[in-house]
């Protein structure tokens, strides 16, 4: 490969990176409008999150998660 064309495909992918960087930019500015919408309609939006990020767990590594968690609230009288 000459060095013109490895400079060429280095340049190529740098900049999808920085499009799919804007992309995501994009996206993650989308994210945080809807959570914006969602407290000024009542929601509490840390609670949103929460319940996002449980459900993108696999259903076994949540409960085991949920479990552990009451063992401790347990322990320390929660």
């Amino acid at each position: 490969m000459s060095d013109v064309v490895a400079a060429d495909e280095l340049r190529l992918l740098i900049e999808r990176i920085e499009r799919l960087e804007e992309e995501k930019k994009g996206i993650a500015d989308d994210i945080r409008d809807v959570y914006s919408e969602a407290k000024a309609r009542g929601y509490d939006a840390k609670i949103m999150r929460q319940i996002v990020r449980l459900r993108k767990m696999e259903t076994h590594d949540r409960q085991e998660m949920e479990a552990i968690l009451d063992t401790y609230k347990a322990a320390l009288g929660l």
